[in-house]
């Protein structure tokens, strides 16, 4: 009996997935647990497995493909089977023949009326889309901003970008509301190896990183204020840990560990930095403490979050931070894991960095940068002594929160840090 392939949901917050890679083409025999194809979603990468044994009889979404979740992707059964009522779609080929534009004769006796372009009027500040929308947007080069909203509460779907599409606006639309001149020709190749270069397009989460930079960038104002403290006490204390650390007793606890569980505490102290700023104006406190984690993967930056940090013993939390990560590196982390967060600690202090402006996570209203170690000098009863100083740089939305409060909320980070033993203690 012939069986569909799901596109599988991962996540709740995942409405479609785009098929990267076929690993089986059509015809191609199928043993359960031989890798189909592989998938993403703006963050995270996954290969689908077969779960039935057969022979693959139909491809009905091809590579690159926005694949709505729950939808067929393929159709495994025996030679010859009837699979009329799993095809629910067109195959891709014929959807782009449909959607192909018919270019009317230029001999022909009356040309018919040309179809009057629509008088678009772009929205500004937040547009609520769907990430269907969106992408096809992407794809077919219009700005969303000038598509009318039929969806609920105001929300942009697919069906308004393809209405916006067919009706006359122009495919790219620039800042300034002006289309774009056409590409030009390519030049001739050069003579010399000088000019030689590689293009590439980027991968999806590259430009998704790109759209929340710019939209963070451009919708906030965001202020930066770096402040340092002793650091004798948390290195310290990751030697005292040490001997347990290698009986197994203990998680690899790191300063970047410290630093976060730190901030998680002193947080509930600091409610307009554990919070949202949303749209309309409205400032969204949270009770509980959703820590995001900046991490470097092989496919661009990822922010998965720790929930509840405010509630997590040291330990729990250093596990806790090191599967994330782990996840994150290999590319099989939930969407859910990566949304959600209240605040964001983003560490750069192993690559050697002194001092940065770390971009704020909107709606998020603070960033904390975590710098390196460097020795400085300074005056203990009279004497010259040397310690080890590491800097913190807090990036807050001026919006939300005035410098004062953004600083006093530094400090305490500091404070708390700098001793250590006592905020363990306390906190």
């Amino acid at each position: 009996m012939a069986t569909a392939v799901i596109m599988p949901r991962q996540g709740q917050s995942v409405e479609s997935c785009i098929i990267t890679k076929w690993h089986k083409k059509e015809g191609d025999a199928v043993k359960a647990g031989d890798l189909l194809f592989t998938y993403e979603t703006d963050k995270s990468t996954f290969d689908e497995e077969a779960k039935a044994e057969g022979v693959l009889l139909k491809i009905l979404h091809a590579e690159d493909d926005d694949v709505p979740c729950l939808e067929n992707v393929c159709i495994i059964g025996a030679p010859g089977e009837d699979i009329s009522a799993f095809v629910t779609a067109a195959p891709a080929e014929e959807k782009k023949e449909e959607a192909a534009p018919v270019v009317e004769s230029a001999t022909a006796a009356a040309p018919a009326e040309a179809v009057p372009a629509v008088k678009a009027e772009k929205a500004e500040g937040f547009v609520k889309i769907s990430p269907r929308a969106r992408n096809l947007a992407d794809r077919i080069g219009i700005d969303y901003r000038y598509a009318q909203p039929t969806g609920a509460e105001g929300r942009i779907i697919e069906r308004d970008i393809d209405a916006m599409a067919k009706a006359g606006v122009p495919e790219t639309v620039l800042e300034t509301g002006i289309a774009a001149e056409p590409a030009a020709a390519a030049p001739a190749a050069a003579s010399s190896d000088a000019t030689a270069h590689t293009d590439e397009k980027m991968t999806n989460i590259r430009k998704v990183i790109a759209k929340q930079m710019y939209h963070s960038i451009t919708s906030t104002c965001q202020l930066t204020h770096t402040a340092s403290f002793d650091a004798t006490e948390i290195m310290e204390f990751r030697k005292k840990i040490k001997p347990k650390v290698e009986k197994g007793e203990l998680n690899n606890i790191t300063l970047n560990d410290i630093v976060m569980y730190v901030v998680a505490r002193t947080l509930t102290h600091h409610k307009a930095l554990n919070a949202h700023l949303l749209e309309n104006d409205v400032m969204r406190y949270f009770e509980h403490v959703n820590l995001g984690m900046a991490v470097d993967t092989p496919r661009g930056l990822m922010v998965p979050t720790c929930f509840m940090a405010e509630k997590k013993t040291l330990n729990e939390m250093s596990g806790e931070l090191k599967a994330l990560a782990a996840e994150c590196q290999t590319g099989t982390i939930s969407p859910d894991k990566l949304a959600g967060g209240t605040f964001t600690v983003s560490n750069l202090g192993s690559l050697g960095v002194e001092h940065f402006t770390p971009v704020l996570n909107v709606p998020q209203t603070g960033i904390l940068g975590v710098n390196n170690i460097t020795q400085r000098i300074k005056v203990v009863n009279g004497e010259i002594k040397a310690y080890p100083c590491m800097s913190l740089s807090l990036t807050y939305d001026h919006r939300a929160l005035d410098g004062a409060p953004a600083s006093k909320f530094l400090k305490e980070v500091c404070n708390n840090l700098e001793n250590f033993t006592v905020t363990l203690a306390t906190l």
